[in-house]
Order: structure tokens, then C-alpha cells, then sequence
């Protein structure tokens, strides 16, 4: 796929229009500014010198990181107009209620007046009318909401999600589920499936099969067919450089795989894709996607897997462990080079995931019926392990591939292994 500007064509024609569609209908290069459109132009398209293409990349990166966080593709009109989600969170969703299915706040979105009165306890934690005076601060991580001031009362008459819903955490630096964001961290607190089962337009079937996910996990092809294997939230750092981005490595650079989430799964308004799939979506009448994907792909792309925390390995024991990766572990085989994964050369068959057998399996309802390698840096962060999160601990992940492959390790190199995959 080609997301070069330089090579950007008009959307096409939407064929399909559903009701109530919502969304800005700014243009691309009014949305990002004059100056910003001409710079990221120029980086595209070659011109300019050395210094000149740092800054043009370090626009678009910085309004990938407006996009990723704020930018909901116009998915108001699945999340408003037909879950009604602003009506549930008005109603039922104070602040307590949305910590507990693991949404976030963004601690330097909140005015000193607030954070002294959540110390202080004077600001009502349990009270909706609280969530929405969040949401007009931009302040909950990957929703965006309009407030309204009717009849003197703030209101909140629409809402959607963005890309840093699941793709998001914080450091908890304020308080549990308060703090400073950290973009890329999969939100493995978040629950998609309760969240969504609040919807007062859903059957009881349906709520009990988005209950039934779990919290840090989603099935990004349940609505596509019908069916329900989640997978553990995936981060979205380190990225740069793997070409190959999705637990099945569907598509051949990022931009596919935000595509089809910002489409597919958000509803945002767009069309999507895929043949192998005999997929075709497209939500509403004008394309709100489509030139926002080189920036977006260019901010992830710049967030680097985060390192180890001090203290947090031995490091005489990742050092024994390294040599039991590159040996007799294996591991180095398929988890090979600078970025511990071999998926920009080759996909592996479902029995080589140590996942499977599952039913359904997962690998069966994508494109290419495959899986990837998953990259390591970071994987001391995003647990539980494999894509289904059946593995808790590094540890875990270490005895079931032991035992699957039949190595033979012994317990001091299995301890030692689990070391150094916590030092990547």
C-alpha cells in the first residue's frame, strides 16, 4: 500500500451510507495547517535539505500523536448514534466505574483546581456529572466526548474512540489509573467487551459474549464473522522497521493494519478492504481515514520499546540466558536479528504457535492463516503471553515452549531464559 502523499489520490465514492453518520469534514491540509501541510509535503515528496526533512518528520510525527491520541476517524456515529454510549456514561459512569474496566486519566490534561480537589476529596468521584466534566477536559485517554452547556448544565451529546483506547496506558504517577500517558503501552486493564456490553441497544447474547472477553483482550474479527477468540491487546512500540505488524501478519506495513481497526473495529468513517476475506466496509459518506494514515504510521513508528526497569532481572542470569536463547532454547531460530522476529521474511503455519490447537483458531479467520514472530523488545511489559494470553509469566511462556518442543532444558537454564527475555 502506498500512503506517500505524493501518491495520494481523491477517496473514492462511498457505496454505502449508514444513518446518522457523524464527523469532521475538515480537509486533510486545512486539518493540518498551512505551514504543517506544506512541510509534510516537502518530507514526502524529496525536497528540501538534511535539516529541512528532520523538521518536515518531526511535524508529521507530532500530528501523528494529535491523530493517535484525539482523533476518532468520525466513529461518533457508531459509538453515539447506535450504542447510545453517551447516554450509558451520563447516566451510570462515574469515575470509579470507568477505572474499574480500566479507562485511564491523563493527569496533565487535569487543571491544578481539579487535582487538588481529588486530593482533597472534594471532587465526586462517583458521580457521572464528573466523568463528563473529564471528558471536556480531554482528559480520559482514548475517548472523546462533546459537552454541550444546555439549560445551563453540561451535557454530553456524543462520543467516540481513539486509536490510544487500547493502544495507551499511564504511569499511575498521580494515583491507580491517574497519571502521565504512555503511548503504545497496550491497556491490558482495559475491558473492550464490558465496556461495550453497557450499550442499551444490545441483546442479552451478544452482551454475553463481549462479558465473556475479559480484560486486555478483544476479537477484532468478531463482527466481521460472527464468531469469538480474543486476543490480548498487542502494543504498538517498536514497531519501526518490522514490516509485518499483526499477531497474523496480515498486511506489509502499519498503515493496513490501522486502516482496518479505524474501520472496521472503531466504525470510524472510511472504506476498508480485504479480498482474502471477501471483506468490503465502508462507513459513511465521506473518507475521515485514509490521509491521516502516513502520519499516524509515522508516530508509532517513533515510539521505541521501552527498557527494562532497573532492578527488575538479574543480569548475571540474562547473560547465562542469552546463550540459551541463541542455543539450545531455539529461540533465536525465528526471533532473530536487532528485532527479535523473523516476520519480514517469513509467516509460520498455526502449529508452529504454541497457542494452538485452539477452537475457533484464530489463525483461520485471517488473511493469511498464518502467524508471525512476535517481536521481544518490551516483552518484559505486555503480559500475558502468546495471543491469546494463555501464558501469565515469562516464566510460563519459557516451560510451555520446554515442553511443546521437547528441548530437554533443565530448570536452571529455563530460570535463566525467562531472565534475559526480561532484560529485552
Amino acid at each position: 500500500m502506498n500512503t506517500s502523499p505524493c501518491a495520494a489520490k481523491p477517496p473514492a465514492r462511498a457505496r454505502h451510507t449508514p444513518a446518522g453518520a457523524r464527523g469532521a469534514t475538515t480537509p486533510p491540509w486545512n486539518l493540518l495547517g498551512t505551514g504543517m501541510a506544506a512541510a509534510v509535503l516537502l518530507a514526502a515528496c524529496g525536497g528540501g535539505g538534511s535539516d529541512d526533512i528532520a523538521f518536515d518528520q518531526a511535524a508529521l510525527v507530532e500530528q501523528g500523536r494529535k491523530i493517535f491520541r484525539y482523533d476518532t476517524f468520525g466513529d461518533e456515529a457508531k459509538w453515539t448514534d447506535t450504542l447510545r454510549m453517551h447516554e450509558v456514561i451520563s447516566a451510570a459512569v462515574d469515575p470509579v466505574t470507568a477505572l474499574s474496566v480500566g479507562l485511564k486519566v491523563d493527569a496533565e490534561a487535569l487543571p491544578a483546581a481539579v487535582v487538588d480537589g481529588i486530593r482533597a476529596g472534594t471532587v465526586d468521584l462517583k458521580s457521572p456529572a464528573t466523568t463528563i466534566a473529564l471528558l471536556k477536559l480531554d482528559a480520559v485517554v482514548g475517548l472523546k466526548g462533546r459537552v454541550e452547556t444546555i439549560n445551563g448544565q453540561d451535557v454530553l451529546t456524543q462520543v467516540g474512540i481513539t486509536c490510544a483506547l487500547c493502544h495507551s496506558t499511564v504511569d499511575d504517577s498521580f494515583a491507580p489509573g491517574i497519571g502521565k500517558r504512555l503511548d503504545g503501552w497496550p491497556n491490558r486493564d482495559l475491558n473492550p467487551g464490558a465496556i461495550i456490553a453497557l450499550s442499551p441497544v444490545l441483546d442479552a447474547a451478544s452482551k454475553q459474549i463481549f462479558t465473556s472477553w475479559g480484560k486486555g483482550k478483544f476479537d477484532p474479527r468478531n463482527n466481521v464473522d460472527g464468531l469469538s477468540k480474543p486476543v490480548v491487546i498487542p502494543p504498538a512500540y517498536g514497531l519501526e522497521g518490522i514490516h509485518r505488524i499483526t499477531f497474523t501478519g496480515d498486511g506489509t506495513e502499519l498503515a493496513y493494519w490501522n486502516r482496518y481497526v479505524a474501520v472496521a473495529e472503531m466504525g470510524g468513517q472510511g472504506t476498508v478492504d480485504e479480498p482474502r476475506l471477501n471483506l468490503h466496509i465502508t462507513n459513511g459518506t465521506q473518507d475521515l481515514v485514509t490521509f491521516k494514515l502516513p502520519a499516524l504510521q509515522a508516530y508509532q513508528l517513533s515510539i521505541p520499546a521501552p527498557a527494562a526497569p532497573a532492578g527488575s532481572f538479574d543480569g548475571a542470569a540474562a547473560l547465562r540466558g542469552k546463550l540459551v536463547f541463541e542455543g539450545p532454547g531455539t529461540c533465536a531460530t525465528c526471533h532473530s536479528g536487532p528485532l527479535f522476529t523473523d516476520a519480514n521474511t517469513r509467516l509460520h503455519p498455526p502449529e508452529d504457535s504454541m497457542a494452538e490447537p485452539e477452537t475457533p483458531s484464530y489463525a483461520s479467520r485471517t488473511a493469511t492463516k498464518q502467524y508471525r514472530s512476535s517481536p521481544l523488545k518490551g516483552v518484559w511489559q505486555h503480559a500475558p503471553y502468546f495471543h491469546d494470553g494463555s501464558a501469565a509469566t515469562l516464566s510460563d511462556v519459557v516451560a510451555i515452549y520446554n515442553r511443546k518442543r521437547a528441548l530437554g532444558l533443565t530448570g536452571q537454564q529455563m530460570a535463566d531464559l525467562a531472565e534475559y527475555l526480561k532484560s529485552l
